[in-house]
């Protein structure tokens, strides 16, 4: 059977790009709206041990919701098609993110983010599996950077939705109305060729255990998670805690963390469509991604310096540190086109939730043991972690195989 591929202005192209909007609108709506949404539902600002908890707990099950769904619908996206997950998941996040608008208690509130963590984690992997294997090999790098760029301005719309309405209620009904909108586009796109192909086989599809049952498999999908440690980092630590670091670094601030995260991502989603462009100008994967290491690199240098010393400096960096960490894309595809189309899926699923889900353990790092244990201080907690991340995604970047030339159509035995 040959692969019908498509261009890079496509439905499937376009619909994909949509569907991580969406995606990101929902993933990130929480960061925007924390402390108003917690004292909607009775908890006071002023008790910061309360807000710090309730924030934990709902950010982490969200967190496990993503790991457990990459899971899922990256098998799913295997065994029943790449258009079976895209369907199944966005219906379990709009009605989870519609039902989010009327949580009353921090419990109803955790259970409804770990739902909608569940529903968010098979966005991405599938549209990403799905364009790469539609897409012609010389322009799977351009079209996966133009969904990511494109998707990843989600979280500046939520941000100006919050904005403009006041209301992180009808913020999180929107995000479900939203969804389902999409789920009526979803209806045009065809499903993966090659998917199509290796069921006619009857090969086995989506068997997770594959990842553990082959030393060489194994070793690319680990290296595969750990290339993209240094984005959650910058937006988990750096960009949500500007405020403290602010406080610390030049003391009275008016930082938000909701603005810096609008900036961050405003830079990240240039950054993914840029670095897809500058990977097709180098015909490789790997150079364009170390060009981006070295500007992240940089950028925390000047977050850690004398020069961030005023609220103007310190959202500018966000937004610099975002442009240099929009390098989703080209990892979740590098990802992708490092299995046969059997595994593609999820590994294009699980791989970006075992980075978000990576999270707590920086986390776990970057507060417990720097700082709590060890008694350092934020700023140089945030270093010597930062420093961690990058030690570690350096190591893993250098043994990671090139992939910008690679056929997509063969099975993994």
């Amino acid at each position: 059977m040959s692969q019908k591929q498509v261009s890079l202005f496509s439905i499937p192209v376009l619909v994909a790009a949509l569907g991580y909007f969406v995606d990101v609108y929902d993933l990130l709506l929480f960061t925007i709206v924390r402390e108003p949404s917690l004292q909607g539902i009775g908890l006071e600002l002023s008790n910061k041990a309360a807000i710090l908890a309730a924030s934990t707990k709902i950010i982490n099950w969200q967190m496990i919701g993503l790991l457990i769904g990459g899971v899922l619908w990256g098998t799913l996206g295997d065994k029943k098609g790449r258009l079976s997950v895209l369907f199944g998941s966005i219906a379990l996040y709009s009605v989870a993110n519609f039902i989010t608008g009327y949580v009353q208690t921090v419990d109803q509130y955790a259970a409804l983010r770990f739902m909608a963590g569940i529903g968010l984690a098979g966005e991405l992997g599938a549209g990403i599996t799905l364009v790469s294997e539609l897409l012609p090999k010389e322009k799977r790098g351009v079209g996966t950077s133009m969904v990511a760029g494109i998707g990843l301005f989600g979280a500046v719309f939520a941000y100006f939705i919050y904005k403009f309405t006041n209301d992180w209620r009808i913020c999180y009904k929107i995000g479900g109305v939203l969804g389902i909108g999409l789920l009526l586009l979803r209806i045009s796109v065809a499903e993966s060729g090659m998917f199509k192909e290796a069921k006619e086989k009857g090969v086995s599809r989506g068997d997770f255990s594959m990842f553990f049952n082959n030393f060489g498999r194994f070793k690319k999908y680990i290296l595969a998670i750990l290339i993209g440690l240094p984005t959650w980092y910058v937006i988990g630590i750096l960009v949500n805690l500007s405020n403290r670091f602010a406080g610390e670094f030049y003391g009275s601030n008016h930082i938000e963390s909701g603005r810096a995260i609008m900036f961050a991502y405003v830079g990240i989603a240039t950054g993914d469509i840029v670095i897809g462009l500058v990977s097709q100008a180098f015909k490789s994967r790997k150079k364009a991604l170390l060009c981006f290491y070295g500007m992240s690199i940089v950028g925390l240098l000047f977050y850690f310096s004398p020069w961030n010393n005023s609220d103007s400096t310190m959202y500018a960096i966000c937004g610099y540190l975002g442009f240099s960490t929009g390098f989703w894309a080209i990892f979740v595809t590098m990802g992708a086109e490092q299995f046969g189309t059997n595994l593609r899926a999820t590994a294009a699923t699980t791989i970006p939730n075992m980075v978000r889900g990576a999270l707590p353990l920086i986390n776990w790092m970057f507060l417990d043991l720097f700082q709590k244990l060890w008694g350092f201080s934020l700023s140089s907690s945030g270093m010597i972690t930062g420093a961690i991340v990058m030690g570690i995604t350096l190591v893993a970047y250098y043994f990671t195989e090139e992939t910008f030339h690679k056929d997509l159509n063969y099975i993994e035995a």
